[in-house]
Order: structure tokens, then C-alpha cells, then sequence
């Protein structure tokens, strides 16, 4: 049986209709997470550092400091890592760690925070980008059930197939707060200076996504098809976004290749960008050429293979209050993350 995308306990009477009729059947299957009812916030973290040629020595004991606060008591359930350089020609290495206690991820921040971003490290610069959002303000979808990634890995499990998916509106529709909110963007991004670090002041219903793909599970043919045919057009895209996503409403986007325990690039990747508003990311995936490709070989390749394609695709998807969002960094140029949505960062 169909299952709304949208847990019971969180549905309410509408103000705000879906895209789609109540008899709309998604003409292929998905599934998102399930979180206990107990679970009324989580925390994603975005603990990042970036360095521009080879890495100075400071990197590797960064990461393994920030990997050892991550294991400690009150740290995150779940976290990874991912790498890319940015539109300033800077590598970022990002761990991001995932909370469904917000009271341990308080208890745990004070001591990492001011290890991470209070403290001049040689040649490198740090930031923190983190979000705390109510169940109610994001979603997750998954082309694919038995390997959960980002958020969802912090769930309790993953729904049954759901309606709302597979056609233009569906990411909103499955947001609970949209039953009744527009998520309007509210305010602009100011920057507070404390010290050396740079804080960021976003704006209300701030957006960010992650979205990802994972090809370890193809077989040669359908490897090369991924690599050859879709991939390239996915890099584009990312590139546009990164260099001149600002202009149609991304304030930064990173096109990333997910590194296992050991630093070594794994056969996983994913865009995470930070967008003024749900409606300009909604705006890009329908209309924008660069999106339009990328749907175009995404569909020709699942429409070449069919059910027996092995690529599994995930997005998270959140739109967060003004008093959910955290970005502070110390060293950073002055378009990282963030930092890019403030013109006056280099006064």
C-alpha cells in the first residue's frame, strides 16, 4: 500500500494543496526515512577545512582530532567525509556528523567549536556550518531501500513506497511544515565579526541540500553508461553552481566525492549547496538548463536499464528557521560557503 511520504503524527489539515490529485501514482518506486515520534529535531553539522596547493601538516591532525571528538561521548550517531575544491581553486575536506539529541550535540559543540574555529591552524582555514531543524522542516527520498546515507542514517528506518515523488513539486510536498507554510525566505545574510572568526546571520527558511549518488554496486556496463553518459552532465551542473549559482539564488555549492576511513576517494559522491530559498532550488531543478540535462541523462539511463539499474540515488533535503542555523569560519577565503551569500566580507 501506498505510504504519504509525510509521517502520521505529523500530518495535518492543509491550507496549502499538494502538486499532485490523491490518486497519483509515481510511476516507479522510492522510499524516505522514518524517525521515532520521540525524535522532534536532529542536528547536521558541516565541519570543514580547506587549504590551497599540497595539504600543510596541519591537515592530518585536524582530521584526526575532529574524527576523535566525532567518537566521543555525546558525539554524532552517524558522520562521513568528503572532499572538492572549490571555485577558488582551494581543496575542502568536510566531515559532517548527524544528531538526534540536540541536548548532546549542545553538550558536545562548546569544546569542538572552539577547537575547530577558535584557534589559528598553520596554513589552514576552518568553518562550521550547522543546522538544527524541527522533523518538520525537512525530508529525505531514496531510489533505493538497504543503504541509508546522510540524515536518514540516524532514523529508525525506512518507509514502505511513498506517493510523493516523481514529478515537479514533490521535495515540498514531502515536507511536513508545507502543508501549511510557504517556507518564504525572511531577511538577508549579515556578517558578525568575533575575533578572527567571521559569523554568518542567514535569513529564515535558509535551504540546503544534500544530494547523492552511489555506483559501487554497478556492474561494468552500467558503470561505464553512469561515468560516460550521466556523470559528466552532473559535473557541469555542479560546476555552474559553484561558479555562478549566487546570480539564480545558491549561495555556494560543493560537488563532493565521499572518502572512506582511510582518505581514499570511494565510489560515492554528493552535491550539498546552500540556496536562499526552497522556491529558487525548486526554480533550478524545473527550468534551468543545466538541471534540464542533468534529468535528461538521469532519465535516459534509468529508462535504458530499467529496474535492474544498480545506481542508487538519496537527497535531504531543509529548510531551516533563522534561530536553527550556525556558520562561523576563521581563515577562509571569502567565498566559502556561506561567506558568499555576504558582500563585505574582505572590508
Amino acid at each position: 500500500m501506498m505510504e504519504s511520504a509525510i509521517p502520521l503524527h505529523l500530518e495535518t489539515t492543509r491550507s496549502r494543496h499538494k502538486r499532485v490529485p490523491s490518486d497519483y501514482v509515481p510511476p516507479y518506486p522510492s522510499f524516505v526515512a522514518r524517525y521515532k515520534p520521540a525524535v522532534n529535531r536532529v542536528v547536521m553539522a558541516y565541519f570543514g577545512l580547506q587549504y590551497r596547493g599540497a595539504a600543510p601538516a596541519a591537515v592530518a591532525g585536524a582530521l584526526a582530532r575532529i574524527a576523535e571528538r566525532f567518537a566521543a561521548a555525546d558525539g554524532p550517531s552517524y558522520w562521513d567525509r568528503a572532499q572538492y575544491v572549490d571555485q577558488a581553486g582551494f581543496s575542502n575536506v568536510i566531515s559532517v556528523g548527524y544528531w538526534s539529541d540536540v541536548a548532546s550535540f549542545d553538550a558536545w559543540l562548546g569544546p569542538a567549536r572552539e577547537d575547530w574555529t577558535g584557534k589559528d591552524c598553520e596554513g589552514v582555514g576552518t568553518f562550521i556550518e550547522a543546522l538544527r531543524p524541527t522533523v518538520g522542516r525537512f525530508e529525505t527520498l531514496f531510489s533505493s531501500l538497504g543503504r541509508p546515507e546522510g540524515v536518514a542514517v540516524i532514523g529508525d528506518g525506512m518507509s514502505g513506497e511513498v506517493q510523493e515523488h516523481a514529478y515537479w513539486g514533490g521535495m515540498r510536498d514531502r515536507i511536513p511544515l508545507s502543508q501549511t507554510d510557504e517556507m518564504a525566505p525572511g531577511g538577508r545574510p549579515e556578517l558578525v565579526r568575533h575575533g578572527a572568526r567571521l559569523i554568518v546571520k542567514a535569513h529564515d527558511n535558509l535551504c540546503l541540500i544534500r544530494s547523492g549518488q552511489d555506483w559501487s554496486d554497478t556492474e561494468a556496463s552500467e558503470r561505464k553508461l553512469y561515468l560516460e553518459d550521466v556523470e559528466p552532465v552532473l559535473h557541469e551542473g555542479m560546476d555552474f553552481l559553484r561558479d555562478e549559482g549566487v546570480g539564480i539564488g545558491c549561495y555556494a555549492n560543493r560537488y563532493m566525492r565521499v572518502l572512506d576511513a582511510d582518505g581514499a576517494p570511494t565510489e560515492k559522491s554528493y552535491g550539498q549547496s546552500w540556496w536562499k530559498s526552497l522556491a529558487a532550488l525548486e526554480r533550478w531543478a524545473e527550468s534551468h538548463p543545466t538541471h534540464v540535462r542533468i534529468f535528461g541523462a538521469a532519465m535516459k539511463y534509468l529508462s535504458t536499464l530499467g529496474p535492474a539499474a544498480r545506481l542508487r540515488l538519496y537527497h535531504e533535503v531543509t529548510v531551516a528557521a533563522a534561530e536553527e542555523q550556525f556558520f562561523e569560519y576563521l581563515n577562509c577565503h571569502p567565498k566559502t560557503g556561506m561567506l558568499a551569500a555576504v558582500e563585505t566580507v574582505g572590508a
